[in-house]
C-alpha cells in the first residue's frame, strides 16, 4: 500500500492559540507614540499636557494645594487623522515633578532607548515667570536628553540613533514653509538639490531626538511691576514698556533660539489660551509622525520609490514677531535670521559660550566666561529671595540671669538696696527717707524712729492745744526720757490730789536695763510700737481725764470763795 496514511497524525504547533493571537494583535495594533514633558514645578505642563491630549484643563490642577504630583506622571489618548475618522496611534505623555534626580531615574525604565527613540518626542517647558533661569535649565534638561539616549551603549542602540539622526537631518533640510501654492510633484521634489545644513545647525543631538523648547505663561512677559525681589516676567526688570524692554524680549529669543539651532530643536511661546496650544500640537504630532529619509534612486528616476508623505503637516507660517505666540519650527531658523531681529547679536559667540559651558560641566573648562554668565548680565536674577529673619532670640536660663546679676550686685557695694540699712551712718548722712527692706542688728539705734516720734507727737498734740491752750504739751508714754510723762506732767501742773488722779499709761516703763545702763534698743523699738498701737485709747482717755480734772478746781474755787 504505496498511498496509506501514516500510522500517527503530526503533532500540533506549541502554543497555537498564542500564536493566532499575536498575529492578529500584529496585523490590527496601533503604533505607539511618546511625548516626555519635562520642567521644574509649576512651570505650565499639566495645562500642555491636557492640550496635547485634548481634554479639558482641570481647575485642580491650577491650584497648588490641590494638585497632586507624582513620581512619573502618565497619560494617553487615541489620535485620529484629520477627518476623525481613523485612530492612526496611541500618544502616551510621560510627566516628571521636578529635575530631582529621584524623578529622572525612573525614566529609562518606563522609555527604555532601545525601543523608545523612533517614536519619542521631548518637550522641554521653560517658565516665563522666571526668564532667567532659561540658560540653567536648557542645560540641565539637554545633558539629561543627551544621557539619557545614550543608554547602555550597545551596537543596536548605535544602530538607532544613527538611522534617527538621519531621519531628524532629512527633515531639517527638506523643509519649506507652508504656502496656498499646490504642492510640488514628488519627482521635482527629488529632483532638488539637497542642501547642507547651516553653521550652528544641528552640532548636538546626536541620536535626533525631535525636540520642543516650550516657553509658558507668554502673557506674562510685559507684566508690569516695579524691579523688586520676587517680580515676574520682564516687566518686572524693566520699568514700563519700551525700547529697553523690547531690547531684552528679542535678546532672550535669540538666545533660545540659537541653542535650539545647535539640537535641531523647535522654539515655541505658549499662553493659556486654546489657539497657542493647539499650534503646539499640531506642531508636535508632525515631529512624533516623521517620515524616515527618501531612499535615493535605483537606477532610475522611475524606479524611485514614492515618499511617505506626514500625516500631520504643519501648516503655520513662522512667527518671531508676537511675542505671546513664537512660533520658530525646526529646520526654518539660521544664524542670519536671529541676526536680524536685533542689530549687535552674535550668535557664533552665544554658540561658543554654550560650549564652554558644556566643557566646563565636563571638568574641561578653560575659566571663560560661559552663556551662563552672558545671559545673567542680559536678564538678572529676580528670584524670590529668602526673607531675612531676625536671629532667633535664645532667652538665658533663668538660674545663669540670676547668677549673673548676683555676681555683679556682690561686687558693687552700691547697687544692693540693703547696704543701707546695714550701715546706720549712711542714714544720717542724707539717706532718703521711707527706704523699705530688711533691718540689720545694728538698725535698731535708728534717728528715723526718734523723728518719727517728734512728728507723731506734734500731730497728737496740736489738736489738743488748740481745745485747751493751758494744758501742757504731752509727751508719749513709756518713751525713755527725763521730762514728765502724759498725764502725770498734766497732775503735777494742776496741783490735783493724788487720791484724784488719773493712772498713767498701762506700760509703766521700766526705770533700768538689766544691765543697770540705759534702755536697751530692743525695748526702746518695742515701746514705739506699743504706743502706736495704743495712741488711740490714749486719746479718748486724755478727754476723760481733762474733764475730771477740771471738777475739782472747780470746787476749790467755789470754796475760797465761801471762806472769803
Amino acid at each position: 500500500m504505496e498511498n496509506s496514511r501514516p500510522s500517527t497524525p503530526d503533532a500540533p504547533p506549541e502554543n497555537l492559540w498564542s500564536s493566532i493571537l499575536d498575529s492578529v494583535s500584529t496585523s490590527r495594533s496601533l503604533p505607539s507614540k511618546q511625548v516626555l514633558l519635562l520642567g521644574q514645578s509649576s512651570a505650565g505642563k499639566s495645562t500642555i499636557a491636557s492640550a496635547l491630549l485634548q481634554r479639558p484643563p482641570s481647575l485642580e490642577e491650577n491650584k497648588e494645594e490641590h494638585r497632586i504630583d507624582f513620581a512619573v506622571g502618565y497619560e494617553f489618548a487615541d489620535v485620529r487623522d484629520d477627518g476623525d475618522e481613523d485612530t492612526l496611534a496611541r500618544m502616551s505623555v510621560y510627566t516628571v515633578p521636578s529635575s530631582n534626580s529621584s524623578y529622572t531615574a525612573l525614566l529609562p525604565h518606563f522609555l527604555p532607548p532601545r525601543t523608545a527613540l523612533p517614536h519619542t518626542l521631548v518637550m522641554i517647558v521653560l517658565d516665563w515667570t522666571r526668564p532667567w533661569s532659561f540658560v540653567d535649565e536648557l542645560q540641565m534638561w539637554l545633558q539629561w536628553v543627551e544621557h539619557w539616549a545614550k543608554g547602555d551603549g550597545s551596537r543596536e542602540l548605535e544602530v538607532i540613533r544613527e538611522e534617527c539622526h538621519e531621519r531628524l537631518q532629512s527633515h531639517l533640510q527638506h523643509y519649506a514653509e507652508p504656502s496656498t501654492d499646490p504642492l510640488p510633484a514628488a519627482s521635482s521634489a527629488l529632483n532638488n538639490t539637497i542642501l547642507p545644513l547651516g553653521p550652528g545647525t544641528l552640532t548636538h543631538n546626536a541620536a535626533g531626538i525631535p525636540i520642543v523648547v516650550v516657553c509658558s505663561k507668554a502673557d506674562l512677559i510685559d507684566e508690569e511691576n516695579d524691579l523688586v525681589a520676587g517680580a515676574t516676567g520682564m516687566g518686572g526688570m524693566v520699568k514700563g514698556k519700551g525700547g529697553e524692554w523690547e531690547e531684552r524680549t528679542d535678546g532672550v529669543m535669540q538666545v533660545l533660539r540659537t541653542v535650539c539651532l545647535k539640537y535641531g530643536a523647535s522654539l515655541f511661546y505658549t499662553t493659556p489660551q486654546p489657539a497657542t496650544l493647539q499650534v503646539l500640537r499640531q506642531h508636535a504630532l508632525h515631529l512624533l509622525f516623521m517620515p524616515p529619509p527618501p531612499s535615493p534612486a535605483m537606477g532610475g528616476g522611475t524606479d524611485a520609490p514614492a515618499p511617505v508623505r506626514n500625516p500631520f503637516p504643519f501648516q503655520f507660517k513662522p512667527n518671531t514677531l508676537d511675542r505671546d505666540r513664537i512660533v520658530v519650527p525646526a529646520g526654518w531658523d539660521s544664524w542670519g535670521k536671529i541676526a536680524v531681529l536685533r542689530e549687535g547679536f552674535d550668535a557664533k559667540t552665544w554658540g561658543e559660550a554654550w560650549e564652554r559651558d558644556l566643557d566646563e560641566a565636563a571638568g574641561q573648562g578653560t575659566g571663560e566666561a560661559g552663556a551662563k554668565r552672558l545671559f545673567a548680565s542680559l536678564v538678572p536674577d529676580q528670584g524670590e529671595k529668602p526673607h531675612i529673619l531676625p536671629p532667633i532670640n535664645n532667652p538665658m536660663p533663668e538660674q545663669t540671669f540670676l547668677l549673673k546679676h548676683y555676681d555683679e550686685n556682690s561686687k558693687k557695694a552700691d547697687r544692693d538696696p540693703r547696704a543701707s540699712f546695714r550701715n546706720p551712718t549712711d542714714l544720717t548722712t542724707g539717706a532718703p527717707a521711707g527706704i523699705v527692706g530688711p533691718l540689720g542688728s545694728s538698725s535698731f539705734s535708728m534717728p528715723n524712729v526718734e523723728r518719727v516720734l517728734n512728728d507723731l507727737e506734734n500731730s497728737t498734740i496740736a489738736p489738743a492745744n488748740a481745745a485747751n491752750p493751758a494744758a501742757d504739751p504731752r509727751k508719749f508714754a513709756n518713751r525713755p526720757s527725763g521730762r514728765p510723762t502724759g498725764l502725770a506732767g498734766l497732775n503735777a501742773s494742776t496741783n490735783v490730789p493724788p487720791s484724784t488722779r488719773v493712772p498713767t499709761s498701762p506700760n509703766p516703763p521700766s526705770a533700768a536695763s538689766p544691765t543697770g545702763g540705759a534702755q536697751t534698743q530692743h525695748e526702746v523699738l518695742q515701746n514705739f510700737f506699743q504706743s502706736l498701737l495704743s495712741s488711740k485709747d490714749r486719746a479718748g482717755g486724755r478727754d476723760r481725764n481733762a474733764g475730771s480734772a477740771q471738777s475739782p478746781a472747780r470746787s476749790n474755787g467755789q470754796a475760797e470763795d465761801a471762806s472769803t
